[in-house]
Formats: structure tokens, sequence, C-alpha cells
């Protein structure tokens, strides 16, 4: 893990960039206090595929049903 300061940072982002590509991780510090990590990005985005809660979760009959009169007391919500 490299640090380097951000005056360098911003002349060599680019270069920077290359290497966080090729997997390296650079800490970006200010007057040598660690400020922000660059890291590759990694595309999470999998298909996604509905149903894998089916059976685990249950909602109350009642779960539209209006809520109590002192249930916003106990928040201190305004009524």
């Amino acid at each position: 893990m490299k640090i380097v300061n951000t005056h360098e940072a911003k002349t060599h982002l680019s270069q920077l960039l290359d290497r966080v590509a090729k997997g390296e991780e650079i800490v970006i510090a200010r007057a040598g206090k660690p400020i922000a990590r660059l890291i590759a990005f990694q595309d999470d985005s999998r298909e996604r595929k509905g149903g894998h809660w089916k059976g685990l979760v249950r909602i109350g009959d009642d779960f539209d049903e209006p809520l109590p009169d002192e249930f916003p007391s106990s928040f201190d919500v305004p009524q």
C-alpha cells in the first residue's frame, strides 16, 4: 500500500489509476494524515433473483391498519 499526498495525487492521478487497476491500493494523505483510499472498482451487478426470503418472512394481517393513538408519543413525534 502506497501513501501519497494530495498534491502528488492530483499531479499523477492517471499513473495512480493505472496502478490501482493492476490491484494496488493507494492511500491519499493530507499533511501526513490518511484521508482517502483509492481502490479498484468492482462491479457487483449480478442478476438478482426474487424469492430468496420466501417462507422466511411473515407479514401480519393487520400490517396496514392504523397505528394506535399512543404510538407516535412513544417516539416524541408531534401529532
